[in-house]
């Protein structure tokens, strides 16, 4: 793990290093924000998924999250978004949706995807064992949030992995991701035309499977707190996004989620800025110690 960028911030570290990836069988990049308390004991992880297009460095630069960590005690884990590299395989020119920068957080089972693109179990196995070991961070106290497509992988990882995370949360998820264009595209490449394979990486077909037990039944340790904002002003929202579906099937599986329209908010980084302190302070009250 070689340290290639490094600033003051708050009060603390904002660090970003190279690997190797077994997993990927590349070399990735990561960010990393480590607050003051980091520098007495370890600290709890937010793991933040970013979207389309992105890399580490989107959310670090432009969302203002260091100021919320650096007062909750909070580590920030910003991966990139799909493994990259001259052997990597890509989408066609000008296809910004699949590919490089569009990993969607799946494990790949179909070629020429399925060598690179596992960061499904990047972001479950290798990431989380690589910052523990190296870094003042306690991965047993962690929660995920993301945008876009990483609001999608955020809530698919904390949905079937529950006793991994805290807490979980989105902003401007791709909810359904088996019933629009950016996510057909992708789960067609990367899985397949059979449409069960893609249910495993759908929300709502995830909450769909739970639907089979009242929340009254289910045990608590299963359910984690959920928060999701999405603007109502949101170009993707109807064709892309589409909250109400991840709405309708909360409700039917009888699984608590704070889901809140925002008047007036687009799919920007203004968005996320605008309410990553409440993000933050949310994952906090299940990630930090009060005593």
């Amino acid at each position: 793990m070689e340290q290639i960028d490094r600033h003051h911030c708050f009060g603390g570290r904002q660090l970003r290093f190279r690997h190797r990836s077994s997993l990927l069988a590349c070399d990735m990049t990561f960010s990393v924000y480590l607050p003051p308390r980091a520098e007495q004991q370890s600290v709890p992880v937010l793991y933040w998924l970013s979207g389309l297009t992105c890399t580490d460095e989107n959310f670090v630069i432009k969302a203002g999250a260091q100021r919320y960590a650096a007062e909750s005690g909070i580590a920030l884990v910003a991966p990139d978004t799909s493994p990259r590299g001259a052997g990597v395989a890509d989408g066609g020119e000008g296809e910004w949706d699949l590919g490089q920068g569009a990993g969607f957080y799946l494990n790949a089972t179909r070629e020429p995807w399925r060598q690179h693109y596992r960061m499904y179990d990047y972001i479950l196995l290798e990431l989380p064992d690589l910052v523990g070991k190296r870094l003042p961070v306690n991965t047993s106290r962690a929660a995920i949030s993301g945008h876009s497509m990483g609001g999608h992988g955020a809530l698919t990882l904390a949905l079937k992995n529950p006793g991994r995370f805290r807490s979980v949360s989105a902003l401007a998820p791709i909810c359904a991701p088996g019933r629009c264009p950016w996510g057909v595209k992708a789960f067609s490449h990367y899985l397949g035309n059979d449409r069960e394979q893609w249910r495993q990486y759908d929300s709502t077909c995830l909450l769909a499977e739970m639907g089979g037990s009242s929340s009254g039944d289910r045990p608590s340790g299963e359910m984690l707190p959920v928060l999701v904002d999405q603007g109502e002003a949101d170009e993707f929202l109807a064709e892309q996004l589409k909250t109400p579906l991840l709405i309708e099937a909360a409700r039917d599986a009888g699984y608590p989620m704070t889901i809140r329209m925002q008047p007036g908010y687009d799919h920007s980084f203004f968005f996320i800025a605008s309410f990553i302190g409440e993000h933050i302070g949310f994952h906090a009250g299940h990630l930090v110690d009060k005593t």
